[in-house]
């Protein structure tokens, strides 16, 4: 046997995903790359791993335990690093937050001096719709979560970090005909909404209701970056967070459509479960968050102000 911890990493992945594709995704790589490594780890076996039927891939028994075993390699190779970290006096461990999928535009920016500062932690970031980040976030499988809407069934502390406006969006050059009220403005304006289980489709249909609208529903994408992508291409107008659009209306590509009752706000927070005991790793981030998200927000969302 001659694999290499690569070879159990990238078959361990494939393993989780169910696909080559979807694990080349994941981890960076092309997917011929991964192919070959997935062919040369299954080359020091007779038995074989995986089975292709029609077109898709199972994993077989034998598959199942070598990639347990791959598992619990890996996670003592990451034990080993962290205690040489420990010994040298530096910060080591994993940090694990979920992100819902617009989110992705904001904690990058929280996170890049306390990555920078504390090179031995290693950062798992899932992004991912509201659902699933609570879902995460309930069965403690996640030090922290980012979302604009709070959950109302969860007992949870929270970091407030940025103000979340939302406007409704349409291609840069369609004329937009503005009707005397919101209700006649939006009874004939083909409407593309977020999937369900989404922060942004549940703030959009809050404001529908709020405001007795009767829209046309034109269609449901499932991200943020399908839903931009529709309405660039004129199929229709979109209720969306700033954050995620400012080259396009930089370009003139896309125009924030101006109407009574917008922006529609809410606050992007840092939560965590109610009690939770933070690791080392997790306090240092919330003690750098508290001292600098001011510096963060002046230096990197000032164009926000302008909207």
């Amino acid at each position: 046997m001659n694999y290499t911890l690569n070879q159990l990493q990238i078959f361990l992945k494939i393993v989780q995903t169910q696909s080559v594709t979807k694990a080349s995704e994941e981890l960076h790589l092309t997917q011929p790359a991964v192919s070959i490594q997935l062919k040369n780890f299954q080359d020091q076996f007779d038995i074989p791993l995986t089975e292709i039927i029609g077109r898709k891939m199972y994993i077989t028994d034998f598959g199942q335990e070598i990639a347990q075993a791959a598992e619990s390699i890996l996670q003592q190779v990451h034990a080993i690093n962290y205690k040489t970290s420990a010994f040298k006096g530096q910060l080591s461990g994993r940090l694990k937050i979920s992100v819902v999928s617009t989110g992705k535009y904001v904690m990058p920016y929280f996170l890049t001096h306390f990555m920078k500062e504390h090179s031995a932690v290693e950062l798992l970031m899932d992004v991912t719709n509201k659902n699933k980040v609570i879902e995460s976030l309930t069965n403690n499988e996640v030090d922290f979560a980012l979302v604009s809407i709070l959950p109302k069934n969860l007992k949870v502390e929270k970091l407030d970090l940025l103000q979340n406006k939302l406007y409704l969006i349409g291609n840069g050059q369609t004329e937009f005909k503005k009707r005397s009220n919101l209700q006649e403005t939006f009874q004939d304006l083909p409407l593309i909404f977020r999937e369900k289980g989404s922060g942004t489709r549940q703030t959009m249909e809050q404001f529908i209701t709020n405001n007795e609208l009767s829209v046309l529903k034109k269609m449901e994408l499932t991200s943020n970056e399908a839903v931009k992508q529709a309405v660039l291409a004129g199929l229709g107008y979109s209720i969306m967070p700033l954050i995620g659009i400012k080259n396009e209306l930089h370009n003139q590509e896309l125009q924030i459509i101006p109407l009574k009752g917008f922006p529609i706000k809410t606050t992007w927070s840092l939560i965590w479960l109610s009690g939770k005991k933070h690791s080392p790793i997790s306090l240092a981030l919330l003690e750098h968050l508290e001292s600098e998200k001011s510096n963060i927000v002046d230096d990197k969302f000032s164009w926000y102000e302008q909207y």
